[in-house]
């Protein structure tokens, strides 16, 4: 079976990284594998002793995949500038942020609004058995993310009945609409700056600014975009921005006083300290 062998200096938690709740498709069995599918590929992998066994993709991948290539520690040492995002790294060592396929990402968090982890995690399996290709073989199984064609060519949303995505159906089918007749879409964006990338990103249906960030951070690593949810929301009145109203319906204009802060505060991987903030939360 591979391995990758992991530099001493360079902290890498797969646990962390797959069960802080960035992508939907991975389990964990109690063998300690944790089994999953990304890009068309079932994939397992477990890490021991500074060293990650995996099975159903290439070492390149693999490395990609998990952000193997990237200087971690560089990353929390720029965003580490006060005591409580100190204290969240120190929680999360060694959390990385995954490089996910764009279309997957995208329909991924249209599925993710106003919900939680298993319903989404429900939606994607069942968008991935109906519409999917089986992959894999042996131990290692299960369906691909259906291309936005594969939904697209269907004449209603109707064919997504069988998903459980409620109203989000419309949504998934006129994203998958747009980007089946939109070659390039994902590379367009990937070139664009994160302002020009935001913009055309709340430009597929279903997706709003906390949608947009996320799909941003995980799929095109803009680090500079920062997801703010209820619980982003909640850690930012209490230990940066007090005077945020408590309560109130996050508005637009809060969404942007904290993304704002956040990227003054944090820098440049303001995405990054997002994540372990989330990761290491309370309650």
């Amino acid at each position: 079976m591979p391995r990758i062998a992991l530099e001493k200096d360079q902290p890498f938690s797969l646990d962390l990284t797959l069960g802080c709740g960035q992508a939907f498709r991975w389990d964990k069995g109690e063998d300690g594998w944790w089994s999953g599918v990304a890009d068309g590929q079932a994939i397992r992998c477990r890490l021991k002793a500074e060293t990650l066994s995996f099975e159903g993709a290439g070492e390149a991948y693999i490395r990609h995949y998990f952000s193997l290539d990237t200087d971690l520690n560089e990353i929390l040492d720029a965003i580490d500038c006060d005591p409580f995002i100190h204290a969240a790294i120190d929680r999360s060592s060694g959390l990385r942020l995954v490089r996910q396929p764009p279309w997957e990402c995208l329909c991924s968090y249209i599925c993710a609004t106003n919900t939680n982890i298993p319903a989404v995690r429900r939606r994607i399996a069942l968008l991935s058995e109906q519409f999917g290709d089986p992959v894999g073989s042996g131990s290692v199984r299960g369906y691909a993310f259906p291309g936005p064609e594969r939904i697209a060519c269907h004449d209603s949303d109707e064919c997504l009945s069988t998903c459980k995505l409620g109203y989000r159906a419309p949504y998934v089918f006129t994203s998958s609409r747009d980007a089946a007749a939109q070659a390039g879409w994902a590379e367009r964006i990937q070139n664009l700056p994160y302002d020009a990338a935001r913009k055309e990103m709340t430009k597929f249906a279903g997706i709003g600014p906390k949608a947009a960030d996320c799909v941003l951070l995980f799929a095109f690593q803009k680090y500079e975009a920062f997801p703010v949810d209820v619980w982003i929301r909640r850690i930012m009145r209490e230990h940066y921005l007090p005077e945020l109203p408590d309560g109130a319906p996050l508005s637009g204009r809060e969404y942007d006083t904290i993304r704002g802060f956040a990227r003054k505060h944090f820098g440049e991987y303001c995405g990054y300290a997002q994540e372990y903030l989330y990761a290491g939360r309370e309650g």
